[in-house]
């Protein structure tokens, strides 16, 4: 199954491939509160931010879609577009949309193994270029949480996180 962080990773690659630019957080909470048929003003109170910013940004957002899959996004067709340029079954908890199923995006809250981002160089020296991440492995660990949700949180591979553990 697939969670909202590897559908925000099928788009981040799309927009990357078009344009060359990243999505930023705000972007990516629009994207993860719109797939979950949140309204600006909800996906503002959770950023903490302006609903007239978010939906500048959104609007913005929706139009670079638009652009990178070429075809018209709004917030009421992102689903489908989505199903279409990836092929994917999206499921929001009790409520599925089908399709050709090659994989399933759940936007549900539990955890899952992190798929590493092949476009992304490892790592060879954990300690020495992610010392900050090391640290927080630590402080993630003295709050219950496991392997798999350190790295899902940290967007590392979990064989990194457990070595960290291991190491300990």
């Amino acid at each position: 199954m697939m969670h909202v962080h590897e559908v925000l990773q099928f788009i981040e690659k799309a927009v990357y491939a078009k344009t060359g630019q990243r999505l930023n957080d705000l972007q990516r909470e629009i994207i993860e509160g719109t797939l979950k048929r949140k309204k600006y003003d909800d996906i503002a109170e959770d950023c903490g931010c302006s609903a007239g910013h978010v939906k500048d940004v959104g609007y913005e957002l929706l139009q670079m879609l638009s652009d990178v899959f070429d075809e018209p996004v709004d917030k009421k067709n992102l689903k489908s577009v989505l199903e279409r340029q990836g092929n994917l079954n999206i499921s929001l908890g009790d409520k599925s949309i089908n399709s050709n199923i090659i994989g399933c995006i759940n936007m549900g809250s539990e955890p899952s193994t992190p798929t590493p981002d092949k476009s992304q160089p490892e790592t060879p020296d954990f300690h020495g270029n992610n010392r900050a991440n090391f640290e927080k492995i630590g402080k993630l660990r003295q709050f219950g949480l496991s392997a798999e949700q350190i790295a899902e949180v940290l967007e590392l591979p979990l064989d990194m996180v457990k070595q960290v553990d291991f190491e300990e």
